[in-house]
């Protein structure tokens, strides 16, 4: 009758062991889970700041070249207007100023 006891509070130990053990690897799991979960938006959050970063600074980029490109065209306008000026000045009248004097295709 000893064996029997003896058997039985073995046999209960094994299952009350095996129970837990399972109900901690449910726990552990769903632990690791949420880290993953934690990690994935954070991973999403830092995709997020750097598409923004990268729209703002090709924003940035497109308005300088923009200012670039707008002083080029009125550099040019004005050296134009000035070498107008000068052929107007320089003209002595002898010959067709250099309008009526160029090639033609």
């Amino acid at each position: 009758m000893a064996w029997r006891q003896l058997l039985l509070a073995c046999l209960s130990a094994a299952v009350l062991l095996t129970m837990l053990q399972e109900g901690t690897g449910a726990s552990v799991g769903s632990q690791q889970g949420a880290g993953q979960d934690a990690q994935e938006a954070e991973n999403k959050q830092k995709l997020r700041a750097d598409e923004l970063r990268r729209e703002y600074y090709e924003e940035q980029r497109n308005e300088f070249e923009n200012f670039v490109e707008e002083q080029n065209d009125e550099q040019e306008e004005r050296s134009r207007e000035a070498i107008e000026q000068w052929r107007q000045w320089h003209y002595d009248g002898l010959y067709p100023s250099y309008l009526y004097n160029r090639h033609h295709l």
